[in-house]
């Protein structure tokens, strides 16, 4: 019985741990879509030719692939997470390892989940404001304006 409450004071502590791990991807995935909108506006407010537009692309191609990547790991971990909820308490078997790479196989691929509804809907229309900029400035430019 004491096994038990030993790994029962363990479950908690490690669930803590994965929990705060969980909160830290969701804080990075938050400040990355601010730094994403941030750095594609600067570039676009870089005065040059109409195709200096193009190079707005770069952050935001940079950014989402990073967002999907803190994604793909917050999914691991409350992989790792339902994993100790539903086993700690009949095993001893990888206490307090936070390798939640074990997982990998069960989760979406980074790139489904950069096209998923959340990050292709939030990324795309970012993308989709940046082609009509440029088309806009382009038409500008011929029309001589």
């Amino acid at each position: 019985m004491e096994n038990k409450e030993t790994l029962k004071e363990y479950m908690l502590k490690e669930i803590e741990i994965i929990q705060d791990v969980i909160k830290r991807m969701a804080f990075n995935s938050f400040l990355i879509k601010g730094w994403a909108i941030t750095l594609v506006v600067v570039t676009l407010l870089l005065k040059g030719t109409g195709h200096q537009v193009w190079i707005a692309f770069i952050p935001l191609l940079v950014f989402w692939f990073l967002d999907a990547y803190f994604l793909w790991q917050e999914r691991m971990y409350r992989k790792l997470y339902d994993w100790v909820i539903n086993n700690r308490l009949e095993t001893e078997e990888c206490l307090f390892d936070m390798n939640a790479y074990r997982f990998k196989n069960t989760v979406q691929s980074r790139i489904r989940i950069m096209f998923s509804i959340t990050l292709g809907w939030f990324y795309g229309s970012i993308a989709v404001l940046i082609v009509i900029y440029s088309v806009f400035l382009f038409l500008v430019q011929k029309g001589g304006c």
